[in-house]
């Protein structure tokens, strides 16, 4: 209903821009995002992003579901994004460059806002949630990795899989929008070892951990 959005075509994705207020801010939340997979240009993919940023957001906040290929996480628990590398083999840069949203050519050496960051880790220490910290990399999906890929994955740096996320985050980065992002791990990813993903079980992993990152949020948007 909403003009120019895309219609987010995934089950568990409502599709929802829900405006209203948390721990006393103005907050805009989507239930639900759109993916590369689904047939959306990464520009669309970006366009509530851009859209939120003109209607007043000071800070953007992205969760994700992710594979862990680093062995010393656990799926049910929390990372939080420090840096990411870029597979989807595009970015929602390319093409004409709007100078009212941001520069040609943004840095790109903090993704992820350290200061953000630093308030995550005290609240996770403060409220006992166990929260990770490592490198996400975002691939196109739909269909999940290889074994040869997780292990390339692995050796490149990655810490966790997923199939969003880096494109919200340069768009963020370009319109100078200081971004957090935090994966909820939903299967262990042991190239070695690896077990037929299960999206029921994925589903119900991520619903265990919703609780820690829901006080995570809300205690970070206290301190913003």
């Amino acid at each position: 209903e909403i003009p120019h959005f895309p219609v987010s075509t995934v089950e568990f994705h409502k599709g929802e821009l829900i405006y209203g207020q948390l721990a006393g801010k103005k907050v805009i939340a989507m239930h639900g995002r759109f993916h590369y997979y689904e047939g959306y240009s990464l520009q669309e993919v970006v366009f509530p992003v851009r859209v939120m940023k003109l209607m007043g957001i000071r800070t953007l906040l992205v969760s994700n579901a992710c594979g862990t290929m680093n062995m010393d996480f656990r799926k049910g628990s929390l990372m939080m994004l420090t840096d990411h590398i870029n597979m989807l083999g595009d970015n929602p840069l390319i093409g004409p460059n709007y100078d009212e949203l941001g520069t040609r050519f943004p840095d790109m050496s903090e993704p992820y806002s350290k200061e953000l960051n630093d308030k995550m880790r005290q609240i996770a220490g403060e409220q006992g949630i166990t929260l990770h910290e490592g490198v996400y990399v975002a691939f196109p999906g739909p269909m999940l990795e290889t074994r040869a890929e997780y292990r390339y994955l692995r050796n490149i740096g990655a810490d966790v899989v997923g199939m969003s996320t880096v494109p919200e985050a340069i768009a963020a980065k370009h319109m100078g929008l200081p971004c957090a992002a935090v994966s909820v791990i939903t299967d262990e990813c042991d190239p070695d070892n690896l077990a037929v993903a299960d999206i029921k079980d994925i589903l119900k992993t991520a619903a265990v951990a919703e609780n820690d990152l829901i006080v995570l949020f809300e205690k970070l948007v206290r301190k913003i």
